[in-house]
């Protein structure tokens, strides 16, 4: 395989990189991380897409969770209507693992080869009831196999063309309906999948990305991150050089 981003941009035509128009600490730091790969936000095939920002919760837990939900239905809009085959799409706190050019060089052919729905790189993954090896480094994922995390997701085209209707259809019903209603985004994927389980998700057994320390749109913030001398120095110490290899540690076990 080649370089990192010429076999990423093999495996994907389109990365879409969501961001809150206000959220320029992530932008930055997202720039730093693609430029760590060989890539910027201003190649051709980079797209900075951006979130939404609702102005209320509406019938979500939180206007983040609501936020989310819409920037991933957008991204599969925009996949539909650019012609994109196959999209990364990674949230801008994504953050690409020390390994990542030797871990997509040994998934990149499979990736290219297999005629894929979607892909998690989000976590390290074993086995569970209903996955099947494929090669040494992916596992076909059964529709019960769950995730927590939706930073790093590859699509196809045809996943896209079902997600619009699916997730437009989630969003309009009322909280707790049975055939779901509004939730994070990451639980909808995995009603989705459900639903569909004729689809092929793939998994790396190790990921691609983890997310990256930040302070968050979705959850309710943190008493130091509401003023802003106290978020400054909060932010500063979750890009501490020592906390991210404590963290790269822990990753690895």
């Amino acid at each position: 395989m080649g370089s990192s981003p010429e076999t990423l941009l093999s495996v994907f035509d389109r990365i879409y990189v969501i961001n809150l128009a206000h959220r320029a600490d992530r932008r930055r730091e997202m720039e730093a991380e693609l430029n760590g790969i060989g890539l910027s936000l201003d190649h051709p095939e980079v797209t900075l897409f951006p979130a939404s920002f609702p102005t209320d919760e509406g019938n979500f837990s939180s206007r983040g969770a609501r936020g989310c939900f819409e920037s991933h239905l957008g991204v599969h809009r925009a996949i539909l209507e650019d012609g994109v085959q196959r999209a990364l799409m990674l949230e801008d706190d994504a953050s690409f693992v020390p390994d990542f050019a030797s871990i997509l060089a040994a998934i990149g052919g499979d990736l290219e080869r297999i005629d894929w729905d979607m892909l998690y790189s989000v976590a390290p993954l074993d086995p569970q009831p209903g996955d099947q090896a494929v090669g040494q480094h992916l596992l076909a994922l059964s529709p019960e196999h769950r995730f927590a995390q939706a930073h790093f997701v590859g699509f196809s085209h045809r996943l896209s063309e079902r997600a619009v209707p699916y997730l437009e259809a989630m969003r309009a019903r009322p909280p707790g309906d049975p055939q779901g209603g509004p939730m994070h985004v990451d639980g909808a994927y995995c009603w989705m999948r459900a639903a569909y389980p004729e689809m092929t998700v793939l998994g790396g057994r190790q990921p691609l990305a983890v997310q990256r320390s930040s302070r968050s749109d979705i959850a309710e913030l943190r008493f130091w991150d509401r003023w802003p001398v106290l978020r400054q120095a909060a932010g500063g110490l979750r890009r501490s050089p020592v906390l991210r290899q404590m963290r790269d540690r822990v990753r690895r076990r």
